[in-house]
């Protein structure tokens, strides 16, 4: 079976063989009800794209990444398999859910996606029994076209690459050295992976900020391996330092917009007042998801057709990056946990003698508000003359994009309109600013 997708994205793509088979199944499917933004719309009006056509996206790149680093016909399909299935457990509305479902299942969504494709927890809503139940796991589909099924699960559910980058610097030698065999990994959960490309690439086009532009095709051509881990060749330096800013400047310009990360928090306040379990929330849609809160009543109802009717939180108080001393940071950075973030919001509402549902408190992660200079993905490694190198060495844009604060924010307390000036006079005081 063969048959091409017209993606506005990257032209045509192609899928065959299992992939066909992979793509059509209602694990896939759903992913058409989840937006990959989240409720990025609300502040992008273009921004309802969704998870199906990024898989699709991600699947395609893994292919073309596969085939510029040489890899075997076996491992091309596996990682091109890895790249359609990396999101298939991802809970509705995207990253605003994520937190939550971590906190009251301890597993996030790439360790469900393991579980699903093995057939080791339900792949459908127990209302679409009568079609699905006899339906095998995807791990035989896998199995089947020769992929392992092992593999597949092991690229999406240990990225290695993810934050161990480079190992060490050898300042005599002016090399690195690297951990282990990752460059399948790396395609999957690295530096310059097929999912950052796409998500940039996506996002940028459905949301109208161009900071997204990546050359593509520049950073495929240069692409190699090398101590079995995948580098770029010096040429292609550029093209790598270019990813790095359009990375930087979407997460400021999108991924962290305040008014998103607003609308973001006052569903998951919705879930948290709500008795729902969420715990096969992977199984459901954005809509299923905004249905069931609508049905509890009271304040899940509410925060739920507020979002959808935009009237939002406003902000109470706002802290840049710029304002926050390091002593003000050192104290915020003790509730960038979760349960300590829920229990200042409770602290805030109290004081204010309003409701918790009615205070929002967001903050950056803990390493971002103590300066901590992020390595993971913010790095690349470049091939010089034989010689493998942090491009942060060769270059003083991405030395400084590693360290960037990406929120330009430290501290962000919404609540309803009528609540901002007692939640900012309650706020201040508790946290002495």
């Amino acid at each position: 079976m063969h048959k091409t997708i017209h993606d506005p994205v990257h032209g045509s793509v192609a899928l065959d063989g299992p992939f066909c088979e992979m793509l059509d199944r209602h694990e896939m499917q759903r992913l058409r009800g989840v937006k990959q933004l989240g409720f990025g719309n609300m502040v992008f009006p273009g921004a309802n794209h969704t998870r199906f056509e990024h898989s699709m996206g991600v699947y395609h790149l893994a292919g073309r990444m596969a085939d510029a680093i040489g890899l075997s016909e076996e491992d091309a399909l596996t990682v091109r398999a890895a790249g359609l299935l990396h999101d298939i457990c991802h809970a509705p509305f995207s990253h605003a859910m994520e937190e939550l479902v971590e906190e009251r299942t301890g597993l996030d969504h790439m360790e469900f996606a393991e579980r699903l494709i093995k057939g080791k927890i339900p792949t459908h809503p127990a209302a679409d029994d009568d079609m699905f139940s006899s339906v095998p796991p995807i791990s035989e589909v896998l199995e089947d076209a020769g992929i392992s099924a092992d593999r597949v699960c092991d690229l999406i559910a240990c990225p290695d690459s993810r934050n161990e980058g480079i190992e060490a610097f050898d300042e005599a030698e002016r090399t690195s050295h690297f951990r282990s065999r990752d460059y399948m990994h790396q395609i999957i959960h690295g530096p310059v992976d097929a999912d950052q490309m796409d998500y940039l690439m996506r996002d940028s086009l459905y949301t109208g900020v161009v900071h997204g532009s990546i050359d593509l095709e520049r950073i495929l051509s240069t692409m190699r391996v090398f101590n079995d881990r995948i580098v770029i060749e010096k040429r292609g330096a550029v093209a790598a330092e270019g990813l790095m800013v359009s990375r930087s400047l979407m997460f400021t310009s999108v991924y962290y917009h305040r008014t998103v990360r607003i609308i973001r928090m006052m569903l998951a306040k919705a879930v948290e007042a709500s008795t729902l379990d969420i715990s096969d929330a992977y199984l459901w849609t954005d809509a299923d998801l905004t249905e069931r809160l609508v049905r509890e009543g009271g304040v899940p109802s509410l925060l739920t057709r507020s979002v959808r009717n935009r009237i939002l939180y406003k902000k109470a108080v706002s802290l840049s990056s710029g304002e926050t001393s390091e002593e003000l940071a050192e104290t915020l950075s003790c509730y960038a946990e979760y349960h300590k973030r829920k229990g200042l919001e409770k602290d805030i509402a109290d004081k204010a003698g309003i409701d918790a549902s009615e205070v929002i408190v967001d903050l950056p992660p803990k390493s971002s508000l103590l300066s901590a200079v992020s390595i993971g993905k913010t790095d690349v490694s470049i091939l010089d003359d034989g010689k493998v190198r942090p491009l942060t060495r060769s270059s003083s844009l991405a030395k400084a994009l590693q360290s960037r604060d990406a929120y330009g924010w430290t501290l962000l307390i919404a609540s309803p309109g009528n609540r901002t000036e007692a939640v900012a006079k309650a706020a201040h005081r508790i946290l002495n600013i």
